[in-house]
Formats: C-alpha cells, sequence, structure tokens
C-alpha cells in the first residue's frame, strides 16, 4: 500500500497555514515587544499568555487537531490539564519559599 502526498491533499487551504504562520510571527514579535516593557511582575503572565496562544494556534493546525477525532481532542485536552497542573504546583513551590527564611541566617 502505498500512500503520496500531494498537494492537493492538505485538509485545510495553504492560505490558512500561511495566515497561521504569520500570526505565530506576528505573536513572537509581541513577545520580543513586551520583553523590553516593564510590567513588573506582570513580564512572565504576558510572556505565558502569548505562548499559551502560540502553542494552541501550533496544536490546532500544524498538528491537525482541530480536525481529529473527539478522542484526539480529548488526550489534547488531559495534555493541557496535566500542564497545568504541574505549572500550578510549580508555582506554589516558587511562591511559598521566603515564608521559611534563608538558613542560618
Amino acid at each position: 500500500m502505498s500512500v503520496e502526498a500531494h498537494s492537493s491533499d492538505h485538509i485545510a487551504p495553504i492560505k490558512l497555514y500561511l495566515a497561521v504562520f504569520a500570526a505565530l510571527m506576528a505573536l513572537t514579535a509581541t513577545t520580543i515587544w513586551v520583553a523590553f516593557i516593564d510590567l513588573g511582575e506582570l513580564n512572565a503572565l504576558a510572556a505565558v499568555a502569548i505562548a499559551v496562544v502560540k502553542a494552541t494556534l501550533v496544536i490546532l493546525f500544524f498538528m491537525h487537531v482541530k480536525y481529529s477525532s473527539k478522542l484526539t481532542w480529548l488526550v489534547v485536552a488531559s495534555g493541557f490539564l496535566f500542564l497545568t497542573i504541574l505549572l500550578a504546583l510549580t508555582m506554589a513551590d516558587v511562591v511559598s519559599r521566603g515564608w521559611l527564611g534563608t538558613p542560618g541566617g
């Protein structure tokens, strides 16, 4: 059984991929722009928010999840849930580090 890829076999039109690529480049430029603005503690939040939007675009369009079955959506959603739990636990650790003070000090 031979499977050959042709340019006409795309699920979505090429223009959509180019638009998503342009959006990713614009979001990358936005990330760089925000990095040079002093937002205080919100710099990290802004960077993560932009990264989440970029990751969502890549997952939906370049990984074809938008056109996949419900089971694929469930797997992707559970991956995001697990990532959210890991980030929440990491942030809880980072926030709580100042409570005990420095050892020997």
